[in-house]
């Protein structure tokens, strides 16, 4: 059986074909860098993690783009709050970002661009836009995209232009010539900062969100490419203007699938910091251990909600430790890549290979630790480890993951910290970076300076 993915603009399953023979390109939204990320980013990038690894597992090369927002009105407001400028918020996020991503095993992407590297390609982008009719310039420098004059504008959504307007209430004081259509740039206002401005064709201004995206992802992977990810939240109306914007400037599909996450919900209500019913994975990991956050992630299908809850990740640390306790009973497990000829690694990757089936292919993971309790096999529990590890779990030693509880204790730390420091001396680097990927995985970053190492929960 090979690959299919649920493609949202098709709302179906479909058989996966890139535009390169192994080749894939994938584009991903990543975060707007104003805050600590929380649980519900968590989500989106352990979700496409796993896309990637799953890829890679099933032989493709992957061109992984994960990008960084760094210039909108709420990075702009949060930087003028703090008393600092937009560079030093956004830096500061970005390396929060990597350390929670770090901690939660996510492979960083290929590239991992930021929006304000890109403002030549997006004036280019709008330059086209305007050149074929499809974008008008408004007052003293905003650019708008005419949404009625791209003709498939609601396919993603499928919703027809008409139940999309925004109602007529919206004022067209604004310069709208219709309550659908979107900024591509905006003019700058006297009260922003200086490093939120660029010169352009238009005056003085800066991109709008929608707009940066599509100018990243054609100019890192192509004007058409596999794969576009993200939230649900996505969807409509970032998504659905991606498409107007690349496919009007030229002519032909941005991505042949798309994919979007389910959100994460608490008391039946999206996680968000709109909401403020958000959990930072920060404030997670500071009770949890990453792995457990992890496999409490993965273990749901990347489309269907997340209910968050101490319950639920206890119950995910519980499940996790069940695994681990099989892989215990065997004593030194080696590390070793998937034998897709054995009967469970066979039923593994078919559930992989409907729409990344994780729910299923983690059942498989059970009944090879059920199968080991019964008759401890060195060669099964190579094969769960195996199977774990493509999905960024069971690769710590079993008793280190046992005795950790919900979190490393202090004295356990330290002397993780002594061990590396030993490795470091005697030039066993691998070790040394063995120990530090261990500890980001329990939630322990370790910082070296000249006064020696100090690590922080994340």
């Amino acid at each position: 059986m090979s690959l299919r993915i649920h493609n949202t603009l098709s709302r179906q399953n479909e058989p996966f074909t890139p535009l390169v023979p192994g080749h894939v390109r994938m584009y991903v939204c990543g975060m707007t860098v104003y805050d600590v990320c929380h649980l519900g980013h968590a989500r989106s990038m352990v979700a496409f993690d796993v896309v990637q690894r799953w890829l890679v597992a099933s032989g493709y090369t992957v061109t992984y783009v994960r990008n960084i927002t760094d210039i909108d009105d709420k990075i702009i407001r949060r930087a003028t709050e703090n008393g600092e400028s937009i560079r030093s918020l956004t830096d500061r996020m970005v390396v929060a970002l990597h350390e929670d991503a770090d901690a939660l095993g996510i492979a960083r992407p290929t590239h991992e661009p930021r929006a304000t590297d890109y403002v030549p390609q997006m004036l280019s982008l709008i330059a086209k836009l305007e050149a074929r009719g499809l974008a008008y310039r408004v007052g003293q420098g905003d650019v708008n995209f005419a949404v009625r004059r791209f003709a498939s504008y609601g396919k993603l959504s499928g919703k027809s232009l008409d139940e999309l307007r925004a109602g007529e209430r919206v004022a067209v004081a604004d310069g709208k010539h219709d309550p659908l259509d979107f900024v591509l740039w905006k003019s700058a206002k006297d009260s922003e900062p200086a490093d939120a401005k660029w010169d352009s064709p238009y005056g003085s201004g800066r991109p709008g969100w929608h707009i940066e995206c599509s100018a990243m992802g054609c100019e890192l992977l192509g004007e058409s490419f596999d794969i576009h990810g993200g939230g649900a939240d996505l969807q409509f109306p970032h998504h659905e203007n991606e498409i107007a914007q690349s496919e009007g400037a030229h002519g032909q599909p941005l991505a042949r699938y798309w994919m979007h996450n389910g959100f994460v919900r608490v008391d039946n209500e999206k996680m968000s910091k709109s909401l403020n019913n958000f959990f930072s994975i920060r404030d997670v990991l500071a009770t949890y251990d990453a792995e457990t956050v992890r496999f409490f992630i993965v273990r749901a299908h990347y489309r269907s909600p997340l209910n968050y809850s101490d319950a639920h990740l206890d119950d995910a640390r519980q499940a996790l430790k069940r695994l681990y306790l099989a892989l215990s009973v065997c004593g030194q497990v080696p590390h070793a890549s998937p034998d897709w000829a054995l009967p469970a690694s066979r039923r593994f990757k078919a559930a992989m290979d409907e729409d990344f089936g994780t729910p299923e292919a983690i059942a498989v993971l059970f009944e090879l630790a059920a199968s080991i309790n019964r008759s401890p096999s060195v060669e099964a529990a190579t094969e769960l480890r195996a199977l774990g590890g493509v999905l960024g779990f069971l690769q710590q030693d079993p008793q280190v993951f046992l005795q950790s509880g919900s979190g490393m204790a202090e004295d356990q730390i330290q002397q993780a910290i002594q061990e590396r420091a030993q490795a470091k001396a005697s030039k066993n680097f691998a070790r040394a970076d063995e120990i530090r990927q261990q500890l980001l995985a329990q939630g322990i970053v370790l910082k070296d300076s000249a006064q020696g190492t100090h690590w922080e929960r994340v």
